[in-house]
């Protein structure tokens, strides 16, 4: 039987600095991704907390179409997409599924499965698919589903996830050193 990896998408498999261009637009920054030390992006910006959301909802589309691909992202994961099956695991909402996979198409990358829960709780659909290992960008996302499904997660190093993390979270710098961690788990396994 595959394999079955669970993928969380913006941060992971598209470059953890897609926001940053957008961030700098709309709000008159000149920040790098070195300067979100923390996964709310609230104290990067002088705007209410409801105007932000409201920017948000009305730009995630555009966000979401146009962020570039992870290094080594579209590599890696063609490679796996015949031996294991992929499952996409978003925060976004349901209402982006069309733009979701129109980017996976437009970036030609295959796919078993793409769920879109609207919230940061992946734990229940990591359980429901049955997933054998994660990757993940979010820190407190990357602990509690090892913890709750207690499978290895990878977590993609950024500014902004540099917390302590448990032996079952195991940091990666790319989409190559996740590849090599896998096939060294794949033989142990």
């Amino acid at each position: 039987m595959k394999k079955r990896f669970g993928i969380d998408i913006d941060g992971t498999v598209t470059c953890p600095s897609s926001m940053v261009p957008f961030l700098n637009e709309a709000f008159n920054l000149n920040i790098t991704l070195d300067d979100v030390k923390q996964y709310d992006l609230m104290p990067l910006v002088s705007v209410s907390e409801q105007e932000f959301a409201e920017w948000f909802t009305n730009n995630e589309p555009k966000i979401y179409s146009q962020s570039p691909l992870a290094k080594g992202a579209k590599e890696i994961l063609s490679k796996w997409s015949n031996d294991y099956e992929l499952f996409f695991i978003s925060a976004r909402r349901n209402h982006l599924l069309d733009v979701t996979t129109n980017w996976f198409q437009k970036q030609e990358i295959d796919y078993d499965h793409v769920e879109l829960i609207g919230s940061h709780d992946k734990v229940s659909a990591a359980k429901k698919h049955d997933v054998d290992l994660f990757f993940e960008d979010k820190h407190d996302n990357a602990v509690m589903i090892h913890e709750e499904c207690n499978i290895p997660v990878l977590l993609f190093n950024t500014p902004y996830n540099q917390d302590p993390i448990p032996k079952g979270v195991i940091r990666v710098n790319d989409w190559f050193e996740a590849s090599q961690w896998v096939d060294k788990w794949l033989k142990s396994n």
